[in-house]
């Protein structure tokens, strides 16, 4: 097991607190791409589009040190069938 660096779901949780656009369809896509030969994904875009958040927001829904279901109601993969991220192996 690796160390994880910016645990936790802070930063996500301030996104949501501000002008929050709903992006969470990457996460359904990511859920996708596990486990497969098309694994390594690369998100680009351009300067001032959300690199960060999305970044952000897929830390807090795959990390195991804090529980960020809540953050997620309400929210386009909410609706979605995800791999649950809190399941212990």
């Amino acid at each position: 097991m690796g160390d994880y660096i910016n645990k936790g779901n802070g930063l996500f949780q301030e996104s949501l607190n501000s002008e929050y656009v709903d992006k969470t369809g990457l996460i359904a896509f990511m859920n996708d791409q596990l486990n497969s030969d098309n694994r390594f994904v690369c998100c680009t875009r351009a300067r001032r589009f959300g690199k960060t958040m999305a970044a952000e927001m897929l830390c807090a829904y795959y990390d195991k040190s804090c529980d960020s279901r809540s953050l997620f109601e309400g929210l386009e993969i909410a609706s979605d069938n995800p791999i649950n991220p809190y399941d212990k192996d």
